[in-house]
Parts: structure tokens; C-alpha cells; sequence
């Protein structure tokens, strides 16, 4: 096992995905929920966000290459997506489209792109280029896993917290958290103009 390439790819792939701060995200999308419901949208976020980056870790370059999609018109996209939630959030009209069907939540935008996004579909392409061997393979293998794994841990016992704070708490774990997600869209945007007007796009 090649154990620095499986501690680079599991900090890499934690600090991007930021399992701690997907929490008061999913509280919100999840607010006013069943457990089972909740529970449900853990496992299915973190199930599609495991499957994006698994194809992108294999086919990234050709999937891209063969829709002509540059990295960057990727990332703006995301971030696009991601401030329509937060803008639903903000205003307090996350009761819509997000509520009527709760495979919706775990699909878009936990799963992707909040999940599986840009940065992590990128950093998986670049540590999957380093595989020559079974023994960079399972370490990259390993490193998805786990941090995937530690994004169902976050999101499953933060149920707990959902049933302890109640509707106003979760009114304003919604505000927050739309607030947190609107500058990590914006963030996501402007990375993706700098990245155009330095000709990467």
C-alpha cells in the first residue's frame, strides 16, 4: 500500500468535500423531514457522489474532451447550480421544488454538485493519472472510500442535532447554511473567470 498517496488523496479530497461543513447544509435541505427520510438522502447523496467520482476518475478526460467541456465551463456550471439552492434558501422558499420529492435532495445538491463537485471530480482525475500499479490504485481506491465514508458518518448522526434544535433552529441552520453555500458558489464562479481570462477555458 503506497501511503502517502493515500493520506495526499484522503486531506485532498476531505478538505474539498468538507464533511463538517456539508452538515448545516443537509440540516437544512432535510428540515421538516422524517428520519427515515433524512436517513435516506445520507446515503443516497453519498452514494451518487461516490459514483461521479468514480467515473470521473476513469473517464473524466474522455467524457470532457468528447463534449468539448473545458475544467472551468465545469466549474462555473456548479457554481451556477449551486447558487440557485442558495438563493432558495436564503429567501426561504426551499419548501418548493426541493421538497416534493426527496430523491431530489440527494441527487442535486448534496450528491452533486456540493458533493461530487468540480474540485473534487478535478482533484480525482489529477490522482488517478498518478495510478502505474495495483498498489496507486488501491491507495486512491481506499482514499475515495474513506471520505466518502466520513461524509455518511457526518451526515447520518447529524440527525441528532436536527430533532435537538427544532423548526426555528433549523430556520435558521437554513439561513446560514444558504449563506455559506452562496460564497462557495461565488467562489466557484470567480475561480472559473480567473481560470477563463488565463486561457485555461
Amino acid at each position: 500500500m503506497n501511503w502517502v498517496l493515500l493520506t495526499e488523496v484522503f486531506v485532498t479530497l476531505f478538505v474539498i468535500m468538507d464533511p463538517v461543513g456539508t452538515i448545516p447544509i443537509f440540516l437544512s435541505l432535510t428540515g421538516g423531514r422524517s428520519v427515515q427520510v433524512a436517513r435516506r438522502a445520507a446515503w443516497q447523496a453519498v452514494a451518487v457522489s461516490f459514483g461521479v467520482i468514480c467515473t470521473f476518475a476513469f473517464f473524466g478526460q474522455q467524457i470532457l474532451e468528447y463534449l468539448h467541456i473545458s475544467l472551468p465551463a465545469l466549474q462555473c456550471a456548479g457554481g451556477l447550480l449551486l447558487l440557485l439552492v442558495a438563493l432558495e434558501l436564503l429567501t426561504g422558499k426551499e419548501e418548493g421544488p426541493t421538497a416534493t420529492a426527496d430523491t431530489n435532495v440527494a441527487l442535486v445538491p448534496l450528491g452533486t454538485p456540493l458533493l461530487a463537485g468540480p474540485g473534487a471530480i478535478v482533484a480525482t482525475m489529477v490522482f488517478s493519472k498518478k495510478v502505474d500499479g495495483f498498489t496507486e490504485f488501491a491507495a486512491v481506491a481506499l482514499g475515495v472510500i474513506l471520505v466518502h465514508v466520513s461524509l455518511w458518518l457526518a451526515m447520518r448522526f447529524s440527525l441528532p442535532i436536527l430533532r435537538l434544535i427544532r423548526e426555528s433552529g433549523v430556520l435558521l441552520v437554513t439561513r446560514i447554511a444558504g449563506l455559506l453555500l452562496s460564497a462557495i458558489a461565488v467562489q466557484m464562479v470567480a475561480d472559473a473567470v480567473r481560470a477563463f481570462i488565463a486561457g485555461e477555458g
